[in-house]
């Protein structure tokens, strides 16, 4: 049965289900979807997914979707090399850390990214500082647990790794915006504050097959 991955460009949540796929070496038809043409809006998109929301995985007949839901049913459906550790041990931690940037850290980072590239203001800049200080507090969190091993969970890459560094990595593009230079001192430079940080995000790009991962509109 052919693998299909239906995804968005910059959408942290396709390159998650990317970097699942190509870690699992599984071979799988690329459907890169426009967002500005609404092509994850077309009919035969929302007979998968009636959220219209991306990624969504195809694999055979069972569509399945929702980034983590994915990264899940991988894991069940082709174990080797596995991204949920080893033992229930290391998969309580791995998902542990999952749930916490997901509660804690996630809302406030994407608002923070969703600003950065918004036309208009939206946020009050105040309450952008407030976001982007519970976004250090669990950066400094990772950077802990990065000074004593490669990835965040354990000696191997993981679905930890998986879900934080797209999340990273867009930050980072927001960052770089000039309307995001009082929020970026708080953060950058990396090499100073996280140094952690910037070896994993290294390592990560190491991996095979990461170049197909990356977000084509930001080459």
């Amino acid at each position: 049965m052919a693998i299909d991955l239906y995804w968005g460009s910059g959408s942290p949540y396709s390159w998650r289900v990317l970097l699942a796929l190509e870690y699992k070496r599984l071979a799988y038809n690329s459907h890169l979807l426009q967002f500005s043409k609404q092509e994850h809006k077309a009919p035969h998109i929302l007979a998968m997914n009636f959220r219209g929301r991306v990624p969504i995985l195809k694999d055979g007949d069972y569509v399945v979707f929702e980034s983590l839901a994915v990264l899940y049913y991988l894991e069940q459906k082709y174990p080797e090399p596995p991204i949920f550790g080893r033992t229930p041990e290391e998969a309580g931690v791995i998902m542990r850390v999952i749930c916490e940037y997901e509660s804690y850290t996630q809302p406030q980072l994407m608002r923070i990214v969703e600003q950065m590239f918004a036309t208009r203001p939206g946020v009050q800049e105040a309450d952008l500082a407030d976001d982007m200080h519970a976004v250090a507090r669990e950066a400094r969190s990772i950077e802990a647990r990065l000074a004593h091993s490669n990835w965040v969970v354990g000696e191997s890459f993981s679905a930890a790794d998986i879900v934080l560094f797209p999340a990273l990595q867009v930050l980072l593009r927001a960052l770089s915006k000039p309307q995001a230079r009082a929020l970026s001192s708080r953060f950058l430079p990396l090499a100073v504050n996280y140094p952690a940080l910037e070896r994993w995000i290294a390592r990560v790009e190491a991996l095979p097959g990461y170049d197909r991962t990356f977000p084509p509109h930001w080459r």
